[in-house]
């Protein structure tokens, strides 16, 4: 299972936290990959000054945008996928 995690704290959700993760939700569909992908909201992932902070399975995603969602699913979370 691919965990990724969308920061929803306060610096996170004014740069469009919650338009990152619908994003994500539907490249997960997209991509027909719902139950081998989860995806979670966490507080803080301590990379506030990285714009809308993500991870996959730990590893930190820089710069993530709604615009960037497409590409960043292909470099960081497709290849990770059994």
């Amino acid at each position: 299972m691919v965990i990724i995690t969308v920061c929803v704290g306060s610096s996170c959700y004014l740069r469009g936290a919650h338009k990152v993760a619908e994003a994500l939700e539907g490249a997960i569909l997209r991509h027909g990959l719902r139950g081998k992908i989860e995806l979670q909201g966490a507080f803080c992932l301590n990379r506030c000054l990285e714009g809308v902070a993500v991870s996959v399975n730990g590893q930190p995603v820089p710069r993530v945008t709604e615009e960037n969602v497409e590409d960043i699913f292909r470099a960081y979370v497709l290849g990770e996928v059994n």
